[in-house]
């Protein structure tokens, strides 16, 4: 069986544990980075062409008004096909309260009918939202599997988390 590990992640300030910290690596590519090393899947990076602030706060109005306009925004690249890969590791951040736009930009370029997806979602509080019926929805003929909310503050301990899930 062939994965591949698809993930967007964010460096610059983020809310961690109740206050403003700055990464060099973003929550979600530590546990995409951690994920890959318990499965060897290979891993590709969503990259908005227009990327969002490295300031928290202005980070999350633009992701604000993207949900609200329901905006799809443009990415630099996509892999040439996912037709090699029998299951597809998604992860990403909450942003108010589902994935990041971008997210969907990536999933409704391709056809996931017969994939397995297994999405992963690094949060403060928030859990996987409403992104697991999000995927439900834009994923039509994939099997979307339950998803593994991490505590992005704690990403340095959640490998036993992944190997629970991936049971």
């Amino acid at each position: 069986m062939s994965a591949i590990i698809v993930y967007f992640s964010r460096t610059g300030e983020n809310y961690v544990s109740g206050a403003i910290k700055k990464l060099d690596v973003g929550n979600t590519e530590a546990a995409a980075e951690m994920l890959q090393k318990l499965t060897g899947a290979d891993m590709f990076k969503i990259e908005p062409v227009m990327p969002y602030s490295d300031i928290y706060n202005d980070c999350i109005e633009q992701a604000k008004q993207d949900k609200e306009r329901d905006a799809r925004p443009e990415i630099v690249s996509y892999p040439e096909s996912l037709d090699k890969y029998d299951t597809i590791y998604i992860g990403y951040p909450n942003y108010w309260g589902t994935m990041p736009m971008c997210v969907f930009t990536f999933l409704e370029h391709f056809d996931l009918t017969g994939k397995t997806i297994k999405p992963f979602c690094t949060h403060e509080g928030s859990g996987m939202g409403s992104s697991e019926s999000d995927l439900k929805r834009i994923c039509k003929g994939a099997d979307i599997k339950k998803g593994l909310p991490l505590h992005g503050s704690r990403i340095s301990a959640a490998k036993e988390n992944f190997e629970k899930w991936l049971k």
